[in-house]
């Protein structure tokens, strides 16, 4: 075997340098699939992180249903079959959204662990780390969400409308929580620790879920919170959902997301994608440089 010395005019540290990433739509795409299989394998060796994940929203779905769902009112109803109903879309919701701290996490543990500048000196498009971290969580959360479906069927949540009406009531859900993992990312890029990407994901969470009519009519709240709730993007993807399942709910005010919410679920959606996206992968960038 022949050994070639570099030109005398070439830097050595030049002839180190990590090798340029690919470029290309379908290299990319096929470079993020490969990052989502790859997380996709992690997760069904470490099974505990999906049951785990999955606590949490089947004690919600019991504890509202149970505890509060005969003292609420809806429609002029206490029924407890009717809050169920009303909540289910919220629950759905909420637990795509919870993700989030998931992903952050999972991405910062990457770049403590420094598997992130392993990527970095392969040649691959640099969205792809990213995406395919994103693509990933969104099977895991598919998953979740067919498992709290059923959990929702044994306690009594019943559908009145198509199967493609529903079928689009959870794909408007699915496409929340992927717009939200890329807030996740963003976080997680942006802290040291997996610890503190949990705590930054979760912490901003609560009041946008809270702040909504996810869990109450926004009718219910002070007035000065009801427009909060009404523009708030989760708000209406669950008002989206409400009525694509055919859930008894409350009247919805004259706020254009609650007259239009699936047009608003999309819009909002789209434009969180594109923007913490575009964020995410200019801090990957950033970092590599």
């Amino acid at each position: 075997m022949t050994l070639t010395s570099p030109d005398p005019g070439t830097s050595p540290h030049r002839e180190l340098a990590a090798p340029r990433p690919r470029g290309g739509v379908v290299q990319s795409v096929n470079d993020s699939l490969v990052i989502a299989k790859r997380n996709v394998i992690r997760l069904s060796r470490i099974p505990e992180m999906l049951i785990f994940g999955l606590i949490q929203p089947v004690m919600f779905v019991v504890l509202f249903s149970f505890v509060f769902g005969g003292s609420m009112m809806i429609g002029g109803s206490t029924s407890a079959s009717d809050y169920r109903n009303f909540l289910m879309a919220g629950i759905f919701a909420q637990t795509v959204t919870f993700a989030t701290a998931g992903a952050g996490a999972g991405i910062a543990d990457d770049m403590h662990k420094g598997l992130i500048d392993r990527f970095r000196s392969l040649p691959m498009a640099r969205g792809a780390v990213l995406t395919g971290r994103t693509l990933a969580d969104l099977m895991q959360t598919a998953l979740t969400m067919v498992v709290l479906a059923m959990v929702a069927l044994l306690v009594g949540w019943r559908t009145h409308t198509s199967a493609g009406e529903v079928l689009a009531g959870f794909a408007l859900l699915l496409l929340l929580g992927y717009a939200f993992s890329w807030i996740g990312a963003l976080i997680g890029l942006s802290v040291r620790t997996p610890e503190a990407a949990t705590s930054g994901g979760l912490i901003w969470l609560f009041p946008v879920t809270f702040i909504s009519n996810a869990f109450v009519p926004t009718e219910n709240m002070a007035s000065w919170l009801q427009p909060i709730a009404e523009w708030n993007p989760f708000s209406a993807t669950v008002q989206a959902c409400r009525e694509l399942f055919g859930n008894p709910g409350v009247s919805p005010s004259d706020a254009w997301p609650m007259v239009h919410p699936v047009w608003a679920s999309l819009i909002w959606s789209a434009l969180i994608i594109l923007l913490f996206r575009t964020l995410s992968v200019r801090k990957y960038r950033g970092a590599d440089g």
